[in-house]
């Protein structure tokens, strides 16, 4: 596979993703693609509709700044910098890694993203009982690294 066709495509994606407009993102994706996101595993076009409504009904206004990316035989790997409003308007900036897999046609097949949730959770709080509850949670998680 060609790693610029590639890397063309991955570039491809993250504009789509930055315009939010689901309809754009969904041909970057094989019928039969796979989703990890949390542990969760979706599956294909219905899995990818959930996994993306549930980007944008968590985050709105993305840019994606590229750190680090990596391509070997059909795998790309990004390490990157979401800088995006959340759901109650807080802005978060979220440091993430994908891993996506490319099919002979140059459609992601397998699409795996990881991140700290609690970075996210601590910026959707919507109470100070919640926001509470985050911090104490990333505090305990925590101990003995500061």
């Amino acid at each position: 596979m060609n790693e610029q066709r590639i890397r063309k495509e991955a570039k491809a994606l993250d504009d789509a993703i930055e315009k939010g407009n689901i309809k754009e993102i969904l041909p970057f994706f094989s019928n039969d693609c796979k989703i990890e996101l949390f542990g969760i595993e979706l599956q294909g076009e219905k899995g990818l509709n959930r996994a993306l409504e549930w980007m944008n009904n968590h985050l709105s206004n993305i840019k994606l700044t590229p750190v680090v990316i990596m391509v070997e035989n059909g795998t790309f790997f990004e390490e990157f910098i979401v800088d995006a409003n959340t759901a109650n308007g807080n802005r978060v900036k979220i440091k993430q890694a994908e891993v996506l897999k490319y099919n002979k046609d140059y459609k992601v097949k397998s699409l795996r993203l990881y991140f700290d949730r609690l970075l996210l959770a601590k910026e959707s709080a919507n109470n100070i009982f919640e926001k509470w509850l985050v911090n104490r949670i990333i505090s305990s998680s925590t101990k003995g690294l500061d």
